[in-house]
Order: structure tokens, then C-alpha cells, then sequence
């Protein structure tokens, strides 16, 4: 470093996230041998996002800014041996959105100091990054209480010469959730045919676009659960949870290069049937007080809700024929396998260690002040990185609950799953909201 033997950048109290809207301050710390002149010292905020048709790029074919201020600390002097220290503060805009890293882009924000010398001199720099909480209260999506709802049926043969028929109903309990959260999920399947069907599986599905000239849609499966196949003739029931892991917040606002979508996608392997229920990951728990009632969950049949979304229905005889829950040749299906489990079978626990409460999150019932809850997660992936308030650094820390490989990452993947907008309103979705 030449001159210098210490230059570097300290946030106040070592806080490492802020929210829009705040102010961040901190000094700029140099600590010379020998003296040193400049012509200015200057501190540089900076926010932007970047994206890229390759992985890991290093030079990102879009970027937008969503600020870039400057602060000079000093102007034409001579820095004498010892220690210094240069105070600086910055606003943060109200409309950035929340920092994210991905293999295709990353949102970033960082603080940096450069020591412009005499011609001739060697420039000084330096930078820190930060990190920006936008929060995504659930309850400002519209019906976010409401279940998140899929039907659909399938004519298929089998034997050459027979056919069947495959009934696949599925609902969540909510359509948000925050990390931490458990899913509800429900499901029925009614296989009227001679042929026994294969397992059943539900996926917590994290949909990424990052909008180049040509898009690329990273599509990553988060946690998995496996349920036994349904014998031939057989109406059967399955029930299953699957626990939010630390994940991004969907939607990303105030960033129009990168959005992010999660779904539950439940589907069975022969016939290959699917079904997609669009849900928000957010940072702020629905909150379900008794002004605001839970949907009641049905103990045996999934029933539409009037707020749920469906696809176009199936006949009613087959309706009245085929969902008739508990009749006869109803059954339980057992789960096979779960991918938030330990090698040993037990299901995962939260990490406390993991975890730390945001200010002014609601919690989700059941996580007390006490517990742990998640401040939010920048990054997709196995390797997650959590960020604290207070005297502490950020440290990547390596997240059990997401133990599944990726899905994919490709350009123009076939058939992704619509966004949750698209579901619920489009005209030209497989899905139509029922009156």
C-alpha cells in the first residue's frame, strides 16, 4: 500500500444493513508512515444493479444506478505521519430496492474513498459494501390470506387400449409467506383407471429472471417433498409442510432488470400431471388477527375458495363423480421423502445461530420476541448469507434447509411457470379466478 499503512472504511456501530430512507454514516480511517500529499479526499455512495447473459460474469451486459453521491472530506493538504479519521454521511433514497445476488446480476451497494494524489502520485482507493432492506409487507397483497388453488385433470392411455382419467387438486393455506414459515399444502388425487400412478411430488420452485435483450430464467428447486403413488381406482389424500427456508423476497421493487417468483409446484409422474400454486415470499407475516380470520382449512375435501384461483374446471359429473372425499377406496398417502430432513430422518430445525430478528418485522404466531427470525437473504443458492443488526460482521453461512440441486439455469427454459400477476389476471393464463 505504499505510504499507507492502514485505509479503510467503518460504518457506525459496524451496521451492515439500512433500510431506504435511513442514513449512513461512518469514518474513513488512514494511518500513514511517512507524510502524504493529495489534491482531495473523496467518499463515493453507490447503488446499481447489474445483469448478464453468462454466469458469473464479470462485465454485465445491462446496469441501472439508483444513486451515486459524493462527499469530499478534504481538499489540497498534506496527510502527516499518523493516524486520521474523516467522518461521512449519506441518505439512501426511499425507492431502492433490496440488495440480491445471483449468478446472472446482483443489486449492490457500497461506500467507497478514493486519496487523489499529484500527478505522477499513486491514487488511493478503497470500498465497503452495505446491504438495503426494502421490506415486502404481505399484507398489502391483494388476497394474500386467501389459499393459493390448482385443479386439473388427465385423460391418458395405457395397455394400447384402455384408457383412464387422473383428477390432481392442490392448495396451499396462504399465498404468503417469511422465512421461517411453514406451507401447508393439500392435496387430492383421484385416478380413475385401471393403473396404479407413479409418486407425487411437491417443490418449492424460486423463478429468477434477469431481463437481458435475450431473457435468462434461472429456475431452482428449494425443498422437495415425495408421496407414495395412488392405487388404480383410488381416491387419495395427501398432506405435507414444507418450511420456508432463508430466501430472497419476490418481486425485487424498484429494480426493472431482475424479478424473482416463487411457486409450489405439485405433480405426479405417470401420467405426468401438474399443477402450480404462485405464492409471495415477503418480509412481513400476513397477519391473521380475528379481524382478519384465517381461511378455514377443510379436514377432508379441498374446496375452491371464492378468492382462489383455479384453472378452467372439469366437468361437473366428474367433479361430483371424482372428488368425493372419503367415499369409497379413499386413502392417507404416506410421504416418502422430504429434503428438509437429516441424513437420519428427523426433520430440520431452525438454527438459532442462523438467524436474527429484524426491527419492526412481524413475527410469524409461535416465534415468540425470544425466538429467532431471519433478517432477510441476499442471495440464491445453497450458501445463504445472513446479516445482523449491532456489533457484527456478515458471515455466509452454509443453510440445511436447502439441500436439493438446482433445477436449471438456461436461456428460454420450456414452459416456466407464470408470475403470480399472470395467474391471477391474465386472459391468457391456464388460470381464471373464480367469480
Amino acid at each position: 500500500m505504499g505510504k499507507l499503512q492502514e485505509f479503510d472504511i467503518t460504518f457506525t456501530n459496524n451496521k451492515v444493513v439500512y433500510g431506504p430512507g435511513e442514513s449512513i454514516s461512518g469514518n474513513v480511517k488512514i494511518r500513514t508512515g511517512h507524510s502524504l500529499q493529495y489534491k482531495a479526499i473523496k467518499v463515493y455512495c453507490q447503488g446499481s444493479c447489474g445483469i448478464s447473459n453468462k454466469m458469473n460474469e464479470a462485465v454485465w451486459a445491462l446496469e441501472e444506478q439508483y444513486f451515486n453521491s459524493t462527499l469530499s472530506v478534504a481538499d489540497k493538504g498534506t496527510l502527516v505521519a499518523g493516524e486520521h479519521s474523516f467522518p461521512f454521511q449519506f441518505l439512501l433514497p426511499v425507492a431502492a430496492p433490496t440488495s440480491f445476488e445471483g449468478p446472472f446480476g446482483k443489486i449492490t451497494y457500497r461506500v467507497r474513498v478514493a486519496i487523489d494524489t499529484p500527478r505522477f502520485s499513486k491514487d488511493y482507493k478503497a470500498q465497503r459494501a452495505f446491504y438495503l432492506l426494502n421490506l415486502l409487507n404481505l399484507n398489502e397483497v391483494p388476497d394474500i390470506e386467501h389459499p393459493s388453488y390448482a385443479v386439473t385433470t388427465k385423460k391418458f392411455s395405457y395397455l394400447l387400449v384402455k384408457t383412464g382419467t387422473l383428477m390432481l387438486k392442490a392448495r396451499s393455506d396462504l399465498r404468503g409467506y417469511i422465512p421461517g414459515q411453514v406451507i401447508k399444502l393439500a392435496t387430492e388425487i383421484h385416478n380413475k383407471s385401471g393403473k396404479d400412478t407413479g409418486y407425487v411430488l411437491a417443490s418449492l420452485i424460486q423463478k429468477v429472471t434477469y431481463k437481458t435483450k435475450r431473457p435468462v430464467v434461472d429456475l431452482r428447486t428449494i425443498a422437495e417433498v415425495e408421496g407414495a403413488g395412488v392405487k388404480a381406482g383410488k381416491h387419495a389424500e395427501w398432506r405435507e409442510q414444507i418450511i420456508v427456508p432463508p430466501l430472497p423476497q419476490s418481486a425485487l421493487a424498484g429494480c426493472s432488470l431482475i424479478h424473482i417468483d416463487y411457486f409450489i409446484q405439485v405433480s405426479l409422474k405417470s401420467p405426468d400431471t401438474v399443477v402450480t400454486l404462485p405464492i409471495y415470499i415477503g418480509n412481513i407475516a400476513v397477519n391473521l388477527s380475528p379481524s382478519r380470520p384465517m381461511p378455514p382449512t377443510p379436514d377432508h375435501r379441498i374446496a375452491p375458495s371464492a378468492a382462489g384461483v383455479t384453472p378452467s374446471a372439469p366437468p361437473v359429473e366428474e367433479l361430483e363423480e371424482g372428488m368425493c372425499a372419503g367415499g369409497v377406496g379413499s386413502e392417507e398417502l404416506p410421504t416418502k421423502s422430504h429434503s428438509q430432513q437429516d441424513p437420519s430422518g428427523q426433520p430440520v430445525t431452525m438454527s438459532p445461530s442462523a438467524f436474527s430478528q429484524a426491527p419492526g418485522v412481524a413475527l410469524p404466531p409461535g416465534l415468540r420476541p425470544g425466538a429467532s427470525a431471519p433478517l432477510f437473504c441476499v442471495s440464491t443458492g445453497a450458501t445463504i448469507p445472513f446479516f445482523t443488526e449491532g456489533n457484527v460482521t456478515p458471515i455466509p453461512t452454509s443453510c440445511s434447509l436447502i439441500l436439493p440441486p438446482e433445477y436449471s439455469s438456461c436461456d428460454y427454459p420450456h414452459e416456466p411457470p407464470p408470475t403470480y400477476e399472470e395467474s391471477c389476471s391474465s386472459t391468457n393464463s391456464t388460470f381464471n379466478s373464480t367469480p
